[in-house]
């Protein structure tokens, strides 16, 4: 699949002209947003990607990264931002963006960042087409879908990082994972926060999966287990 939908919300039209053109050199419908609030009207029909700058007029990009949560839950969203690097990149990190771009940048490294994450989200091939029966569980890594055998109609309400650190720990099952290593393949090379975010996942997954085998490697990480 490439012909993604993507949200590009970014008031400098010079830019925003610009990413778009390269954007859809890649067959993918863009459409763009110059402020916050425009952007919060489309949270209800969701994209397979929001680019989203954190500097916008009126409603910012904090904002509307709260508004898609709360609205659409695992789209995939790449902040942009030309203010506090560290400050930005850890804040939106923590609310829920999958990746982070300080400007200036070349629309070359978008492009990277958001091939990366889509292919992640939507169909890497690592994933295969397999599907995995897990204590009741059945998870569709392609289709990025997990149902319970109680309620097969209702596939679980999963975030994107909820989603990640169950396929990637289903990838080998029984095979531990570090919190370095769950980082990387979850959350990215670039994230600077807390290893305490690998926990937090956890902990809201295991809410959500209560019947899931997910074990606590003390001072190292985690691992799934069969039974």
């Amino acid at each position: 699949m490439n012909n993604y939908v993507v949200y590009l919300v970014e008031d400098e039209a010079n830019l925003s002209e610009v990413l778009k053109a390269y954007m859809e050199k890649e067959g993918w419908q863009v459409t763009v947003y110059e402020n916050g609030a425009d952007a919060l009207e489309a949270v209800q029909e969701p994209p397979h990607l929001w680019v989203l700058d954190i500097m916008l007029p009126g409603t910012d990009g904090f904002q509307v990264l709260k508004g898609i949560r709360e609205e659409e839950g695992d789209v995939p969203v790449i902040f942009i931002s030309a203010r506090d690097q560290d400050l930005d990149r850890v804040l939106g990190l923590e609310m829920g963006s999958d990746d982070y771009l300080a400007k200036p940048f070349l629309p070359q490294e978008l492009l990277i960042r958001a091939k990366k994450l889509l292919s992640r989200v939507y169909g890497a091939g690592s994933q295969e087409s397999r599907k995995i029966e897990l204590n009741d569980y059945l998870i569709d890594p392609e289709a990025r879908v997990i149902t319970d055998r109680e309620n097969p109609e209702e596939p679980l309400d999963l975030t994107t990082k909820e989603m990640d650190l169950v396929l990637l720990l289903t990838e080998d099952v029984g095979k531990a994972l570090s919190r370095e290593a769950i980082i990387e393949n979850v959350w990215g090379e670039n994230y600077v926060g807390s290893e305490r975010a690998v926990d937090d996942v956890v902990r809201r997954v295991r809410k959500k999966m209560p019947r899931i085998h997910l074990e606590t490697l003390y001072g190292y990480g985690y691992r799934i287990l069969s039974s």
